[in-house]
């Protein structure tokens, strides 16, 4: 005793604990496990006892299952295909057996589940029963899940990303061309008609065609640079911000301004192709929405670098939106941008209230973009 009278020593709980025979010690070890099933199961698969870990996973209070067939935790479809005899067979024939598939709770409801069924003998070789213990392994496989849907979203990004560099380029360089060819051929035939008094009536038509030549072209461009801008991959993300936001206000009358707290070939420089690409297709994004929803007069992008943090900041002054409210088709665009920031490894934030703007905050890893 201690010099209270009132605790123990550790020599004496030592004690105390020794005195406690060895099945009892396994008992209370498998009765105070939480994260797994433990059970034991009679020779012909019948559930003969259950811990608290499988009142948890299953659902089945002691009384409800002791004495059923285990077979109530598989799938019809695998009752249907035998597999609860066939892993008992091979439990007593090797041993053990290990499994991961669908199980059913007491409810209906599945999970998936990481089984091992293991053959219990006596000293004489005689069967008398099976030990199971089940783990529930949902969490870790829907982790799994997301995880290779966002490797496979990012692939699918970067393939359509290249493959609408591909068609930009084609566009831009065969067509073009072509194009421009056309319109030289049409000033040449332009020179010949009004070097003859006969013909030279028709120079104001072949000027019209030059005209609409000149507009095609005009088309093609920006088809092409919506389609992956030529600034963004030879002069960097910076430089197609700014041609963006150029764009954007000529065609939408929408003050557009890129503000870069950064030196630009330094800053440029840190930023790797999908990083770019995924930036500018944020920024490209938001405006869209602006353009669509805000009826703003002006627009406000900040990208800084901030010691291991990228920053990139857009702000209107617009109407705003009721962020409580239930998410409708017209968020999808939010979406693409969670699901872009989070292939970055960053947080975004949306702020805004009914005539208080639009403010997106995305916070970026600088390990992320290199």
């Amino acid at each position: 005793m201690t010099a209270s009278g009132n605790e123990p020593s550790r020599s004496e709980k030592a004690a105390s604990a020794s005195d406690v025979p060895l099945e009892d010690r396994y008992f209370l070890l498998i009765e105070a496990v939480q994260d797994y099933a433990i059970f034991m199961l009679d020779p012909a698969g019948n559930v003969s006892s259950w811990n608290p870990g499988a009142q948890r996973i299953k659902g089945y209070s002691h009384d409800e299952i002791i004495g059923r067939h285990f077979s109530a935790f598989y799938t019809d479809e695998d009752i249907a295909a035998g597999k609860p005899a066939r892993e008992l067979a091979i439990a007593a024939a090797e041993g053990r057996v290990e499994d991961e598939g669908w199980r059913v709770r007491r409810d209906g409801s599945r999970f998936w589940a990481n089984v091992t069924i293991s053959a219990v003998r006596d000293a004489s070789g005689t069967l008398l029963g099976f030990a199971k213990v089940t783990r529930d392994m949902t969490d870790r496989m829907r982790l799994a899940e997301l995880e290779r849907a966002s490797e496979v979203s990012a692939q699918v990004q970067i393939t359509r990303e290249n493959e609408q560099k591909r068609i930009a380029r084609e566009l831009h360089d065969d067509l073009g061309q072509q194009l421009t060819a056309l319109k030289m051929s049409v000033a040449l035939m332009e020179a010949t008609l009004a070097a003859k008094a006969e013909t030279a009536p028709l120079v104001p038509q072949t000027r019209a065609v030059q005209k609409e030549i000149d507009a095609m072209a005009m088309s093609l461009r920006r088809i092409a640079s919506d389609l992956r801008p030529p600034l963004l991959d030879d002069l960097g993300l910076t430089a197609a911000l700014e041609w963006l936001a150029e764009d954007f206000t000529k065609r939408y009358g929408v003050a557009a301004t890129v503000h870069i707290e950064a030196d630009e070939p330094q800053f440029n420089a840190q930023f790797n192709e999908f990083a770019s690409t995924n930036l500018f297709r944020i920024v490209q994004e938001a405006l869209t929405n602006v353009a669509r929803h805000a009826n703003a007069s002006r627009v406000r992008i900040e990208l800084a670098c901030v010691g291991d943090r990228v920053s990139l900041d857009i702000e209107d002054n617009g109407v705003g939106a009721t962020l409580t409210l239930p998410p409708v088709s017209t968020s999808f665009g939010l979406l693409g941008i969670r699901e872009r920031v989070r292939q970055l490894q960053g947080t975004v934030s949306f702020a805004s209230s009914p005539g208080t703007g639009f403010h997106i905050s995305i916070r970026v890893p600088v390990a992320a973009v290199q």
